[in-house]
């Protein structure tokens, strides 16, 4: 049986429980609806117009928070990876920011860049930065010396081992952080939607579905489409690094 195979079986045995579960009455419909019901109220959804645009909305203010994410933590983690001074010099307050809490600084956000998409953007920036930024750091510490040393030994100045030896090596390990900040990112997004009560994207959807008669119908499909989106993200990003990377995929096989 193949992975695909096997993925879609443990998918139906997972609805088929919700479904018996749902209609056993130990929790009332209103409150744990089937998925007969959730997927017949996503379809009604798909062809709404207002709730795609909270869809678009929540997919670009993503996409932006992991552009600017990469743009940042990248150069930073080469800098920081191959700088040793600087380094040790920034690793405390690195690790005094990195475990705080994006939620947390969500009034905080607010009172400096407003209650428009640019919370939700630069607090799912502040959220995706870490694992690319600790992924190129340690990327640079598994490189092997010895191929640093021969670069050298062929007149390259630093700039261009960075470029020809260093970001080659690291950028599975770069990649692989992208994965990680993707989820984080979406999670952010939508997190700060549904808290900050944003006027549009899948998290302020949420919210007033779940307000006042508390539609849990259009919640879960809300939910579902918000969960559809990070399989695909990470899917795609899978198949870029396979693809794309496929050298170090033959390394670690050969390994």
């Amino acid at each position: 049986m193949t992975k695909t195979l096997r993925g879609l079986l443990g998918l139906l045995v997972f609805l088929v429980a919700w479904e018996l579960f749902s209609w056993s009455g130990t929790v009332p419909q209103q409150y744990f609806p089937p998925p007969s019901t959730v997927f017949q109220r996503l379809f009604e959804l798909l062809g709404d117009q207002a709730f795609l645009l909270d869809v678009i909305a929540s997919v670009l203010a993503w996409a932006i928070s992991l552009g600017i994410a990469i743009a940042l933590a990248v150069p930073a983690g080469l800098l920081l990876g191959s700088v040793r001074s600087i380094r040790t010099a920034t690793r405390a307050i690195i690790e005094f920011l990195r475990p705080i809490p994006s939620v947390a600084l969500i009034p905080l956000a607010i009172v400096l860049v407003g209650a428009g998409p640019e919370t939700k953007i630069s607090l799912a920036v502040y959220a995706a930065v870490w694992p690319i930024l600790f992924n190129t750091i340690y990327a640079l510490d598994e490189i092997d010396p010895v191929m640093v040393d021969t670069a050298r030994s062929f007149g390259l100045g630093r700039g261009r081992v960075m470029f020809t030896v260093a970001l080659p090596n690291a950028a599975p390990f770069v990649l692989t952080g992208v994965r990680m900040s993707a989820a984080v990112a979406l999670i952010l997004v939508v997190s700060t939607e549904f808290l900050a009560g944003g006027s549009s994207g899948l998290g302020s959807f949420v919210l007033d579905a779940s307000s006042g008669a508390g539609r849990m119908d259009l919640v879960l499909a809300g939910t579902l489409v918000a969960g559809v989106i990070g399989y695909l993200i990470n899917e795609a990003l899978e198949l870029l690094h396979r693809r794309g990377l496929r050298w170090s995929t033959v390394d670690r096989e050969a390994a």
